[in-house]
């Protein structure tokens, strides 16, 4: 993707022009991000006080038993958002998702195993060990450059 950027006095307001030869996922998600009002915080539950999570400090993010919970450098959280909210205030370069049920920090990643056929070991820098699901192996894969 390129990235033009032209100043120029006579704009009052900001203006984005995209020009692309087809619609795509990337393309939509930039339009959604960027017309979002939304503020990109992520927050957390621990005992029983809210805090603001740093995004780089976040190892993974996981559903469990209806519940959403973030495990940090500091500790565990408990989430209000859903998973796929949570995912779109994440930055897809250092984020991805594993399964239905979980997303991972790529800088808190120690090792992928791919010796278990079909499917991918993550060892995480907390040293939780976790699997990608069969869905989302090619995507890894793409992403390792393999």
């Amino acid at each position: 993707m390129q990235v033009e950027i032209k100043i120029d006095s006579s704009y009052t307001e900001p203006k984005i022009l995209i020009l692309t030869a087809s619609m795509s996922e990337e393309i939509n998600s930039i339009v959604k991000k960027l017309s979002e009002d939304v503020p990109q915080v992520i927050s957390g539950i621990k005992d029983d006080k809210i805090e603001v999570l740093d995004p780089a400090k976040l190892i993974r993010i996981y559903a469990n038993n209806g519940k959403v919970f973030a495990a940090a450098e500091n500790g565990e959280y408990i989430l209000r958002l859903r998973l796929y909210e949570i995912e779109d205030r994440l930055s897809p370069n250092q984020f991805i998702r594993i399964s239905n049920s979980e997303i991972i920090n790529l800088t808190h990643v120690q090792n992928f195993d791919l010796s278990f056929t079909g499917t991918i070991c993550v060892k995480l820098s907390d040293g939780a060990i976790t699997y990608v699901s069969r869905r989302y192996v090619s995507r890894i894969k793409k992403i390792l450059g393999m």
